[in-house]
């Protein structure tokens, strides 16, 4: 049976009734009902330098694209995962839509990323962040999710309590917190024991004398008050950056329109991680800063030590540019973040 105008009028004019009847009785608007809001997690407060670097910068553009129909609520603090390590597995089960993160937390499954916490990989957080964009199209390839963004911190200091470390000898025996597994070569032919601990239990662990040093970027000192528990700053210690991400459950992208998948897409270009490479760059100055205000002793390697310490850790790099690092090689993926 064909409809005529008239009985499209009805139709239409019923569908006008529903929801006006809807919207009456739940206060929501029509416009309400477009909108969406998308969760985000993250494990520190958010006064730390990567909600203001990163993650408002992020929310603040998607409202601007979206004209206010996708939005992103924070939930700082540990709000829906007080457990670092599994940020990544609060996204695959759809806790949060969207989770900031550290691949070094499982390192196993991210070994191509964490490349970049080698040392002579990259010297500034901006050039690591820089060099990991150059490979990123290798990198995303380790999640099962949309990455939103990825950069890395600062190259590492390292922060002691009992004792300062101002030669290589200085550092047998010593137990020194890493953030990723890749770090744990370097550390251990160096004489030290490497030791695994997210960020949230190091201030207390080193107090306590659970560790004997923390090897971290130097803005964590401002952001953990990691100049509260240690007496000493080295302000050199091999390594380069270590990796972040920004991490959007890919069953919650697949199931936003082309339109909104568009503003996600255009919102996490690659100016996202780069400005936040260049917030943490400012960040580890202020680090630095907080430490000598705080009356810690900075020690700087004499070059005879320094020289001692690059000798033992350019023997270890040579073992392991060879080892895997996934399907490819360590060696390998240090070149795609030179852009060889």
């Amino acid at each position: 049976m064909e409809r005529g105008p008239a009985m499209n009028r009805t139709i239409i004019q019923a569908v006008i009734s529903v929801v006006t009847a809807f919207t009456m009785t739940t206060g929501i608007s029509v416009s309400a009902l477009a909108q969406k809001e998308l969760s985000l997690a993250y494990f520190m407060g958010p006064k730390h330098p990567m909600n203001r670097g990163l993650m408002k910068p992020f929310g603040d553009k998607l409202a601007a694209l979206s004209a206010g129909k996708l939005t992103v609520k924070q939930y700082p603090g540990g709000a829906l995962n007080s457990v670092p390590p599994k940020q990544y597995s609060i996204m695959l089960n759809g806790v949060a839509d969207i989770v900031f993160m550290l691949p070094g937390y499982t390192s196993d499954l991210f070994p191509k990323t964490n490349v970049i916490t080698l040392p002579g990989v990259c010297n500034s957080a901006t050039d690591c962040t820089a060099k990991l964009q150059r490979a990123r199209p290798e990198l995303e390839k380790e999640y099962k999710a949309k990455v939103i963004a990825l950069w890395a911190n600062a190259s590492p200091v390292l922060i002691t309590r009992k004792n300062g470390v101002r030669s290589l000898a200085d550092l047998k025996g010593m137990k020194i917190r890493v953030t990723a597994k890749s770090d744990a070569p370097v550390v251990a032919s160096l004489g030290a024991s490497p030791v695994f601990q997210p960020v949230t239990v190091i201030n207390q662990n080193l107090a306590n004398g659970v560790i004997d040093g923390i090897m971290i970027g130097p803005s964590a000192i401002g952001s953990f008050k990691l100049h509260e528990a240690g007496k000493f700053v080295t302000t050199w210690f091999p390594g380069s950056g270590s990796a972040f991400a920004l991490l959007m459950n890919l069953g919650v992208y697949k199931s936003l329109s082309s339109e909104q998948r568009g503003w996600i897409d255009e919102a996490s270009n690659t100016s996202l991680s780069m400005g936040a490479g260049k917030m943490y760059d400012k960040a580890a100055k202020r680090g630095l800063t907080i430490a000598k205000k705080s009356g810690l002793n900075m020690i700087e390697l004499t070059s005879n030590e320094r020289a001692k310490i690059q000798a033992k850790v350019d023997k270890a790099m040579a073992n392991i540019v060879s080892r895997k690092a996934g399907n490819k090689t360590v060696g390998k993926i240090i070149d795609l973040m030179h852009g060889k």
